[in-house]
């Protein structure tokens, strides 16, 4: 996929053209990503609402509704921004919630905005209150207030902008606030992928990277990386890097389970940070309850970290749990550790 990547102002700003550009101004995640729905895998019900809605608004001849992405990390909420883009055939300007640190930073893309493009907010919950005000005119009425001087010389204009889509992606819908939630049209929670699905992701990648893989090796690959597009991609590459060099450059079932032994990836996707964290779980608080900013402490990680980054999946194949008391580990993890699963006090 060649598109040009063009950036204005802060390089937290990204306006990605459907024009073609250079080579190397195309990164390999990029270039990984599907450019069109047809091309989208997994996300079934996702990929089918954002037909429908895209297939009326261009027969309309209006912007799409705005979008709300939500789910964890990596599975896809950028990428399905990239399509509705290319689907929509506006321009797509990409930033993100924390880079907005002022009104005067909005505005100062929203008024450069184009009939028809497409705004994309990464980590939007994190724009701060000042800024998301702004947001609200602009997504309802397509305007912006402006105030003029102070006391009693202050004067308000309002600044008509051109009609554009909004696709908003957050890690933790729980923090938008509530103003903001329902200004969106379309509303959508991504989840994690199945095996499945995973194993088409990297039958296609291996295509792009033009790398051989055998179905067992794509299975094994699959099976170890969380459930997440973004994973498996940058595993797939890791794994390449060890069939070229250790191997004939052909990728199976023992070379995935020895190149990724060789990454601290273990048989179910846990890396040296998820084993750490239920390890802390068990040896220092004898397997919870116990809350996330003791373990955060212990580990010295950052609890935001953890929320969002290891707790999902672990959460998701049963390995933690979550109580009124705080995270405990199943006996499913003490298992998949080696450790004896303690026995209930009563």
């Amino acid at each position: 996929m060649n598109q040009d990547i063009l950036t204005r102002g802060s390089p937290s700003l990204g306006i990605v053209d459907s024009a073609s550009g250079a080579d190397d101004e195309v990164s390999d995640l990029l270039s990984l990503r599907p450019e069109r729905l047809v091309d989208y895998v997994g996300q079934q019900e996702v990929v089918d609402t954002l037909k429908i809605a895209i297939e009326a608004a261009i027969y309309r001849k209006e912007p799409l509704e705005h979008v709300l992405f939500h789910g964890p990390p990596g599975l896809g909420k950028t990428t399905l921004a990239h399509i509705i883009a290319r689907e929509m055939g506006g321009r797509l300007t990409v930033t993100s919630g924390p880079a907005l640190e002022k009104g005067g930073d909005l505005i100062g893309i929203l008024t450069h905005l184009e009939e028809g493009d497409i705004f994309f907010v990464d980590e939007i919950h994190r724009l701060p209150k000042t800024v998301e005000e702004f947001l609200y005119p602009a997504m309802e009425d397509f305007a912006v207030d402006f105030v003029f001087d102070k006391g009693i010389h202050a004067r308000s204009h309002r600044y008509r902008l051109n009609r554009f889509t909004l696709v908003g992606a957050t890690t933790r819908v729980g923090l938008l606030s509530a103003p903001l939630r329902d200004r969106f049209g379309l509303f959508r929670s991504l989840d994690f992928y199945a095996a499945e699905d995973l194993v088409r992701i990297i039958q296609r990648s291996a295509a792009i990277l033009d790398v051989s893989i055998d179905a067992d090796g794509a299975l094994a690959l699959a099976l170890r990386s969380r459930g997440t597009p973004r994973i498996v991609n940058r595993l797939l590459k890791r794994v390449r890097d060890y069939a070229q060099v250790r191997g004939d450059g052909r990728i199976n079932q023992a070379i995935v389970e020895t190149a990724l032994t060789l990454e601290g990836v273990d048989s179910r996707g846990l890396t040296g940070l998820d084993r750490r964290y239920l390890k802390t779980i068990i040896d220092y608080y004898h397997g919870g309850p116990v809350g996330i900013e003791a373990i955060a402490a212990t580990l010295q990680e950052e609890a935001d970290t953890l929320v969002d980054v290891v707790e999902p999946f672990l959460l998701k194949i049963g390995l933690v749990t979550r109580t009124s008391s705080g995270r405990k580990a199943s006996e499913e993890a003490f298992e998949h550790l080696g450790y004896a699963v303690q026995k209930k006090m009563f």
